[in-house]
């Protein structure tokens, strides 16, 4: 603006003048944003979809004190936003806050975003928790012959459905559960904190599991499924709580976890004895890398037991493991048939194991006396690579099935520390037939070393899964107050 020529008089008249007209413009301008719903909050996530539509679990009553019940809440935000399915989808954003619930489900198009100080806290009254048929490939529940409460949050016959969050948490509040599962007064198997059945288009990521009053992630009978970067914690004593199940799947990325435990980190499952064979639905194409487990009672990784629809094409890198009773496990037995096929694992870390490598042919729970003990299971083409341990009681303990030896074993370029008071023997092996190349210390008879030009002998596979190719999208939240 030209001010030359004018007297001080007016020049300040002027100024203040222009001062009121951009206050009124700013003020006007907010009370556009206030008719219209002015934006309190804005960020940015990574998924396999963005959502058209947002709402707030507050726009339907729901009250974060940790005392009062959300899950009518949840129940009609969900109901609400189902209407967006077919229209770009909708995330349910949670807010900070202690978010009491009992169990809810999900839809399809659909993201549950948890706040960095949201907290979603498992009701304990069991009236909340819907009991479901036992999994077909099961025929029974894990904890009692019949049903199993609906995990907390739960979805079925879904496409493209996302939990995440800015590590906001999801408290199982397990110790409720785990008591009366010890006490033997519970009618029905406990709930996990998040399952998804017949499911396509999964993601489950950025988000704090704690406390879950048994499994904590079990995707079960879906497909493309991307678990990443999530935290899991429970007491190492607690029951039963493993990490992350995949459950006769097909195309799973699981990756940059951190898992404690007090049963296996990871475990792979495809049904259970005849229930298994008869569903016939294996878990394969699976890949974890990046993963950080402490579980003193269990695997970091596990193949099984229940694995009688087959397990195959598994592969596992870049893992680090403490305080954890094995690195690798594979659990099988007579009656449970299947397969566990074509396992490859590289460059693993472990510190302070009770073995590196296990396997057990012996693993003798079932769920019934209805099994045909002549259903043999095929375990075969297991490859372990590049591997270095510390601490280590015993290097490996590797029991097969007489009759039915496990075969194509390969290990190469592995290290074991074994501890001050290990076992004198840091090797048994029983039905079992492989090489190995480059492994110290000296493996069993039935695992020859093939010397040291055969020490990269074990494959890892180069062609990665299509799951592996997913690159996720950059999305927006905006939270308005109308």
């Amino acid at each position: 603006m030209e001010l030359s020529g004018m007297s001080p008089m007016r020049i300040q008249v002027t100024r203040i003048a222009t001062v009121l007209i951009l206050v009124a413009l700013i003020l006007g301008l907010r009370g556009a944003d206030a008719r219209k719903g002015r934006i309190l909050e804005s960020f940015e996530y990574t998924a396999i979809s963005c959502r058209g539509h947002t709402a707030s679990i507050t726009d339907f009553g729901g009250v974060g004190d940790g005392k009062t019940s959300n899950t009518k809440a949840f129940h009609d935000a969900v109901n609400n936003l189902s209407q967006y399915a077919s229209d770009g989808g909708a995330q349910l954003y949670v807010p900070a806050g202690q978010w009491l619930t009992g169990s809810f489900s999900l839809i399809s198009h659909f993201t549950l975003y948890l706040h960095k100080d949201a907290v979603l806290l498992a009701s304990q009254d069991m009236n909340e928790w819907p009991v479901l048929k036992p999994l077909p490939s099961y025929g029974r529940g894990r904890d009692a012959p019949g049903g199993r409460f609906t995990s907390l949050i739960f979805g079925t016959n879904l496409t493209d459905v996302i939990v995440t969050g800015a590590n906001g948490t999801i408290d199982g509040q397990g110790a409720f559960w785990w008591q009366n599962f010890h006490k033997g007064k519970l009618k029905y198997t406990r709930p996990y904190l998040i399952e998804f059945m017949y499911s396509d288009n999964i993601q489950i990521s950025n988000v704090t599991l704690l406390n879950s009053p048994s499994w904590n992630v079990h995707p079960v009978y879906s497909s493309n499924i991307i678990v990443q970067g999530i935290t899991i914690i429970a007491p190492v004593t607690s029951p039963n709580t493993d990490g992350i199940n995949p459950d006769s799947c097909t195309n799973v990325r699981i990756e940059d976890s951190y898992i404690v435990s007090g049963d296996d980190c990871i475990a792979v499952k495809s049904g259970w004895d005849e229930y298994g064979i008869s569903f016939g639905m294996p878990t394969k194409q699976l890949v974890i890398r990046r993963l950080t487990c402490i579980s003193p009672y269990s695997a970091a990784i596990a193949l099984g037991s229940e694995m009688s629809g087959g397990i195959q094409d598994v592969r596992a890198e870049d893992i680090t493991a403490v305080h954890t009773e094995s690195g690798v496990r594979i659990k099988t037995a007579r009656g449970r048939g299947g397969f566990v096929k074509d396992i490859y694992v590289k460059r693993m870390t472990l510190h302070t194991m009770k073995w590196v490598f296990w396997m057990t042919g012996n693993y003798k729970a079932h769920p019934d006396n209805h099994y045909d003990p002549n259903a043999l299971p095929v375990i075969q083409g297991i490859n372990y690579r590049d591997i270095v341990a510390d601490n280590v009681s015993m290097a490996a303990r590797l029991e097969g099935i007489e009759g039915d030896p496990f075969t194509q074993i390969c290990i190469s370029n592995v290290t074991i520390g074994m501890a001050a008071k290990a076992k004198k023997v840091p090797w048994t092996c029983t039905d079992v037939e492989g090489i190995t190349s480059g492994v110290s210390p000296r493996p069993c008879d039935q695992l020859p070393d093939q010397g040291p030009e055969k020490i990269t002998a074990c494959d890892f596979p180069t062609e990665p899964f299509s799951i592996e190719r997913v690159v996720l999208k950059s999305c927006t939240y905006r939270a308005n107050y109308k």
